[in-house]
């Protein structure tokens, strides 16, 4: 059966703030922190622990051996869950996006995952599209009998109830505090459990299609609803430094989060770290930042 507390994870909570001396920030009079969410467990780092800990517990609470999630080829959440699965004792299976993948050697992200014990299933594009499917949900359950469904990225009520905590954490450390979004789950927990007076900034890896706004403000709008039963906090997504898409850069990205690095000796985690920073930074340049606040960035990921 599984362990009745993920708290057997032994998370290192909370997690660290470190300041940065950045010439951006500091030419305007604007302190940066780093949130270290990357360091508070070494195969959960960040906000996947707060994520999946909440529906870890509630798997463990209803007696369910197996969790079932999804995720494209390089998922870090995809890790996670096989990490989890591992030290706590599920059964994981990770549906993955592209069935071509099933013909090539695993890349070493699901290496990982295979070797942490997770069964890995390999759908065609289209039918991931569907992969909440009524239907589709019958097939896998046909598959692989009952299991949870944790959704793609980990982001549900639970999670975003995880999630306050990090912001519980940041109350009084800064003004505006700023992390990146994949599914939003973790954007719509932190604004809900800071402080009135402070703010929180998205900063979305993924384009948000051809209309405005983008569709992650419904994603954490519908997030914190079913969480908290409406809106809290004060927080806003800008769209703007997605550099592409998902696990898309560009040569000013790389170049940015590989000075960062130097300058700092802090390594960049390139899918949504280096976009948060980037983003912030040039935030910084436009004077979106009043001289004398303090900003922290949520450093999300390991590389």
């Amino acid at each position: 059966m599984p362990h009745p507390d993920p708290a057997a994870l032994r998370p290192r909570l909370p997690s660290p703030l470190q300041e940065i001396e950045d010439a951006p920030f500091a030419r305007r009079g604007v302190r940066l922190l780093l949130k270290r969410d990357d360091l508070i467990h070494p195969d959960l780092p960040g906000n996947k622990w707060r994520k999946l800990a909440p529906n870890l517990r509630a798997a463990a609470a209803a007696g369910e051996r197996a969790l079932l999630t999804f995720g494209g080829a390089y998922s870090n959440h995809l890790r996670a869950t096989a990490a989890a699965g591992r030290l706590l004792g599920f059964t994981t299976i990770g549906v993955v996006r592209g069935d071509e993948l099933a013909r090539a050697p695993l890349n070493p992200s699901l290496a990982r995952c295979a070797a942490d014990g997770m069964r890995l299933h390999f759908v065609d594009r289209a039918r991931y599209r569907r992969k909440t499917d009524p239907d589709v949900l019958a097939d896998l359950h046909d598959r692989f009998g009952p299991f949870r469904v944790i959704p793609e990225g980990g982001s549900n009520s639970l999670a975003a109830q995880g999630c306050t905590e990090l912001g519980r954490e940041l109350r009084g450390a800064a003004d505006t505090v700023a992390v990146a979004c994949g599914t939003g789950g973790t954007l719509a927990g932190l604004a809900a459990g800071l402080a009135p007076g402070q703010r929180a900034v998205g900063i979305p890896v993924l384009k948000g299609g051809t209309g405005a706004p983008h569709f992650l403000q419904q994603t954490v709008e519908d997030l914190q609803r079913a969480a908290f039963g409406g809106p809290r906090g004060s927080w806003h997504l800008d769209p703007r430094f997605h550099c592409g898409g998902y696990a898309r850069s560009t040569p000013e990205l790389d170049a940015f989060a590989a000075a960062f690095e130097a300058r700092h000796a802090l390594p960049v985690e390139r899918t949504y770290v280096a976009k948060l920073l980037y983003g912030l930074t040039a935030l910084a340049e436009e004077d979106a930042f009043p001289r004398g606040s303090t900003v922290a960035a949520v450093v999300t990921g390991t590389p």
